[in-house]
């Protein structure tokens, strides 16, 4: 026995014969031997890969996404999956940034400040906040999340999104899907800095850009209601540049009614009393524009209307247009015949048209942005000359992808220099030439003079107004600054 347990311990600690080369802690692995074909191919391989993300990542054209990526996602995904999946992605903060510095040539001015460019994304992209600061990577001076009503509501049933391929264009029926007042404002608090340096100036936290929040309606609302509007604009006031108040969807039963003179006059009086009685925010020191989005469907008189209403109820701005419920005959697309509102290039003619009309009938210091079948730069500029102070895409974005921003942005340069002139030269030139004139009546037995003095009056007004703005903001600083 003594014999046998001898012999069990010296097969324990008796290292097995092997072919193999022994290993212990202090030695190496041998390296496999690859062929030198195998190993091109890998190191080709590795290459192209790491070109392929870099074209992706610093091409701020982005040719790869727009000729490869975008049409690989049309063939294979559904419009709606599509759109889910770029906003994720720009969320992540892995997509692509446009490192190119905005030519001077772009710069204007809007209500005081300088932005960088005039291109701007539309909202109905970016729904729920999600992926703001990814898409003003990529450029955009203008981002406008939303629609966002005050409670959750999913919208429409799918399918709800229709590519029209033959035609560029695009046909959605989503009917304001939503998180909510709630989730949406918490996303756009958390990407606030916690400590603010007081450098602070605008919502978006960028130089020469803005954050727009385009307020939508709940399906269940009354229809002749303006509480969720209202809602919305002490929800988003302090923490936007620019609130957006859409009644012009096609897609909510009702909400298109709000355009009509009377009901126009009572949403609009209503959101302009709740945003003059917010406190200036803490972080822009005032307090948001306030800007009208308008369909392009609207008849002359309609539009005449409106003008009449915006000039006597303080609204900053308008955006023309939404989509449209008309269809062009030309279109070729077999899902012309869905219903939802038409946008991309066939929306084109009936939005200039409304913003022609629009700008005859405002005042010059009323800007007006342009939004509707803009897919180049020669089409951003056609909206310029009539009366555009900016311009903002959607479907073109949808179409071709990340570099949208930066090839227009480009194609408007080229022609800027070409002519010798700048995109605030060709704003101030057609504002000033096409837009409402409104004369004072002759004098006449000194009726002339007491009109000089009502104007100067009511100048005098605004500014000791403004003033008070000031020293509201002055204030707020302080009291901030004690706690």
């Amino acid at each position: 026995m003594a014999a046998l347990r001898q012999a069990a311990c010296r097969s324990l600690f008796t290292p097995l014969k092997t072919h193999n080369v022994s290993r212990n802690l202090f030695t190496k692995a041998s390296p496999i031997r690859r062929s030198p074909i195998t190993a091109g191919i890998y190191a080709t391989a590795l290459v192209l890969s790491t070109g392929l993300f870099a074209v992706y990542y610093f091409d701020a054209r982005s040719a790869l996404h727009r000729y490869v990526i975008m049409p690989v996602l049309r063939q294979t995904l559904d419009a709606e999956t599509s759109h889910k999946i770029a906003v994720k992605v720009l969320r992540s903060g892995l997509g692509p940034k446009d490192p190119v510095t905005d030519d001077e040539h772009l710069m204007f001015e809007l209500w005081g400040h300088q932005i960088s460019n005039p291109i701007g994304l539309a909202a109905g992209f970016d729904k729920d906040g999600e992926a703001i600061d990814g898409l003003f990577d990529l450029g955009f001076s203008w981002v406008e999340i939303g629609s966002i009503t005050p409670k959750p509501q999913p919208g429409n049933p799918k399918p709800r999104v229709f590519r029209l391929p033959e035609d560029n264009a695009i046909i959605n029926r989503y009917g304001f899907p939503s998180q909510g007042h709630a989730t949406v404002f918490s996303r756009v608090r958390a990407r606030l800095p916690k400590f603010l340096t007081g450098e602070e100036t605008k919502a978006s936290l960028r130089d020469g850009s803005l954050l727009a929040v385009n307020l939508g309606k709940n399906k269940e609302s009354p229809a002749d209601s303006i509480d969720d509007f209202v809602a919305g604009v002490r929800t988003f006031g302090p923490f936007s540049d620019v609130l957006v108040v859409n009644v012009s969807s096609p897609n909510t039963p009702g909400l298109r009614g709000l355009q009509s003179k009377a009901s126009l006059e009572a949403l609009l009086t209503g959101v302009t009393q709740a945003r003059d009685s917010l406190p200036p925010s803490y972080l822009t020191s005032q307090r948001p524009r306030l800007v009208l989005k308008i369909a392009p469907d609207l008849d002359q008189s309609q539009i005449e209307d409106i003008a009449n209403v915006i000039k006597n109820t303080g609204i900053d701005g308008v955006i023309v247009s939404n989509t449209t419920i008309q269809r062009p005959s030309h279109l070729l697309s077999a899902s012309r015949t869905e219903n939802g509102g038409l946008s991309g290039p066939p929306i084109k003619p009936y939005t200039l048209t409304a913003l022609r009309t629009l700008r005859a009938n405002l005042p010059p210091h009323i800007p007006i942005i342009g939004c509707g079948g803009i897919s180049n730069g020669e089409d951003a500029l056609e909206y310029a000359r009539a009366g555009a102070t900016m311009v903002q895409v959607y479907t073109s974005f949808g179409y071709d992808g990340v570099g949208t921003c930066r090839r227009i942005k480009d194609q408007i340069v080229e022609t800027l220099q070409k002519e010798g002139t700048t995109w605030a030269e060709i704003v101030k030139k057609s504002v000033d030439e096409y837009s409402l004139r409104e004369k004072l009546p002759e004098a006449r037995d000194g009726q002339g003079t007491v009109n000089q003095l009502i104007e100067e009056a009511q100048h005098l007004n605004k500014l000791l107004d403004e003033l008070g703005r000031k020293m509201d903001s002055v204030n707020d600083r302080t009291i901030v600054a004690a706690f």
